[in-house]
């Protein structure tokens, strides 16, 4: 008798079935189970990955001698993703674990097991997050600067949500002490101090970088960010404003101002900069981006209702 038939039976038999049961879910007939088990006749290929999910196993563990017996298909399919950390082999676990879910027929266990599959595919996502900001920074600035700078500083808020930010600290200070004329590293230490919360030595870079690059408007806005970070809000709306002022464009010193409004319960006033915002972005046609001002200027219209 082959691994295959003799595994059919082992497994059917590990999860209590006959070979009646076993043929109904598999819309067959209790003979052709039999035969099958016999190693009489060998199953259709189609069939296969039936076979395999009524089992909770691989197509591959069929031919396995000794193949583990799993409580349910999404475990098996979790350990599958364990191995290869594959987002493939992810999206095959979470579509099972999902099903799972939807039949109501888990358990804590279950649970458990759901939860450490998305604890394992953010490492998988961590690991890819950092591979690819690094292989953009490794180019350099020459080629694109806007997006090499982008870059650095997303990943900075990266490296923050791993409680590594002294690792973007330790790589700009020695720059900006040495007398940096590069702006973005200016900015890229005072978005790791203000992260660090270290907001006073936040505040003393701003100040000389403020003093080297007086027309930024960029620095206009982090200063704005710290000052509200500082709670020193009277002093932060003057620095988004002047960032408005110098690129009007610029929006994030209009979602900044209208976060701190909403912060500060002026839903007013913030009311009036998201309808601003949504009706420049729609004057210039992005439509998929006003979706966001218009909703958190429905959302202030509210409160200043009730």
């Amino acid at each position: 008798m082959s691994v295959f038939s003799k595994n059919l039976k082992r497994l059917r038999v590990a999860k209590n079935m006959t070979q009646e049961q076993a043929a109904e879910a598999l819309g067959v007939s209790a003979q052709t189970v039999s035969r099958w088990e016999c190693n009489t006749t060998l199953p259709d290929v189609t069939i296969l990955p039936k076979i395999a999910a009524l089992y909770c196993v691989t197509i591959d563990d069929l031919y396995k001698e000794n193949s583990v017996v799993y409580e349910n298909y999404a475990m098996r399919l979790l350990s599958v993703f364990e191995a290869s950390r594959k987002t493939e082999d992810f999206m095959q676990a979470y579509r099972e674990y999902e099903k799972l879910l939807k039949s109501g027929e888990y358990t804590t266990e279950d649970l458990r097991l759901y939860g450490i599959l998305h604890q394992y595919m953010m490492q998988v996502c961590r690991n890819k997050a950092e591979e690819f900001f690094d292989r953009v920074i490794k180019k350099g600035p020459t080629e694109d600067p806007e997006t090499y700078w982008a870059t650095y500083r997303q990943k900075g808020y990266f490296l923050r949500e791993l409680g590594r930010n002294q690792e973007s600290i330790d790589t700009f200070l020695p720059l900006v002490k040495a007398g940096s004329n590069e702006l973005q590293e200016w900015i890229c230490l005072i978005q790791a101090y203000t992260f660090a919360e270290n907001f006073d030595t936040a505040w003393h870079w701003v100040q000389k970088a403020e003093a080297k690059f007086p027309e930024s408007a960029s620095l206009h806005i982090y200063a704005g960010d710290l000052l509200r970070s500082m709670k020193r809000y009277d002093e932060a709306f003057p620095h988004w404003k002047r960032a408005l002022e110098m690129e009007p464009q610029w929006y994030a010193a209009a979602f900044s101002m209208g976060f701190c409004y909403e912060e500060l319960g002026e839903y007013e006033k913030a009311y009036e900069v998201w309808t601003q915002v949504a009706d420049k972005l729609e004057q210039r046609g992005f439509q998929a981006e006003v979706t966001l001002p218009r909703t958190l200027a429905r959302k202030c219209r509210e409160k200043i209702v009730t």
